[in-house]
């Protein structure tokens, strides 16, 4: 079911997928994807085939009963219209544009509570927008620990020839401190292009540990065992700052959740073949944090 949430800057559009069985439901998950050009599937923009990891996730919460809205941010698929010049992108957009979605969720009479669901990049985003509106439980799946400077440096380690190896280094201490590099190497020019610094400047301070600290409401942690782009490392980091969280690392899972091994070649097809399944070990310790979260107090021995 097709759904839109009206913001100053344009339209934003996504979908509601409700349960499967009729009634009333007791709580929307609010999906956030992660970093890039990623539509509401899950899938990026530019990339051959398609995933729809997060299309399948949410067919997954809709067969346990749960409902769920994914959304399109803005300037990709539906919520083209609503695009922003990049050069006027920050992280907070998107911060507000789920902290805007999760206020019109919960004034809707067909839920008692909204759950955050932040893959990523999302995850940090979902946690941010968790402090400004009512939620009953919060999942992060794949998400770093520590700051985007920090992973980037890991992502890149060992990938570039040792000149723009140093370059990049230099570039990302550089918007660390607030200064944008008017002139980048150009095999570094996607990367760090001008127009999408200032943006990485305003990410670079967030430490997605310490933020998750500050609510109190649950939190489950899921990671893949076989995730080549976020190491477990991360998740055990979030769970540290964070002891009452659950943390589930799941076995055979990659980073967009799908059951692959920890192959290059294997890796790279799960992110073009939606026939590729969701981790089951996801999906079932996933919908038992949300049963056992989401017991309302009456119902509590």
């Amino acid at each position: 079911m097709d759904i839109h949430l009206q913001t100053a800057t344009g339209t934003l559009r996504g979908t509601l997928q409700l349960p499967e069985a009729a009634g009333k439901t007791a709580a929307v998950a609010l999906i956030i994807a992660g970093s890039g050009p990623t539509d509401r599937d899950g899938n990026t923009v530019g990339l051959p085939g398609r995933n729809n990891s997060l299309k399948m996730l949410a067919e997954e919460l809709a067969r346990a009963g749960y409902a769920s809205v994914r959304y399109d941010k803005r300037g990709i698929g539906a919520s083209n219209q609503a695009a922003l010049d990049e050069s006027q992108l920050r992280l907070d957009t998107y911060v507000q544009d789920a902290a805007s979605w999760m206020e019109m969720l919960v004034a809707d009479s067909r839920f008692d509570c909204v759950v955050v669901i932040g893959h990523s990049e999302g995850a940090l985003i979902g946690i941010l927008a968790a402090q400004q509106q009512p939620h009953c439980a919060r999942v992060t799946l794949a998400s770093p620990s520590g700051s985007a400077a920090d992973l980037l440096r890991h992502q890149l380690s060992g990938l570039l020839p040792t000149d723009l190896e140093r370059a990049a280094a230099a570039i990302i201490r550089s918007l660390e401190m607030g200064e944008t590099v008017p002139v980048v190497p150009q095999e570094l020019a996607l990367l760090f292009r001008e127009s999408v610094q200032p943006y990485l400047i305003s990410w670079f301070p967030y430490q997605p540990a310490e933020e998750l600290q500050k609510l109190s409401t649950p939190v489950a942690i899921f990671h893949g065992q076989t995730d080549m782009q976020v190491p477990v490392a991360e998740a055990q980091a979030l769970q540290a700052a964070n002891p009452d969280a659950r943390l589930h690392v799941i076995p055979g899972m990659n980073h967009i959740l799908k059951l692959v091994e920890d192959d290059p070649q294997a890796q790279r097809i799960s992110y073009e073949n939606p026939d590729v399944p969701l981790a089951p070990e996801l999906v079932r310790q996933l919908v038992n944090f949300l049963n056992e979260a989401l017991v309302p107090a009456e119902e509590l021995p």
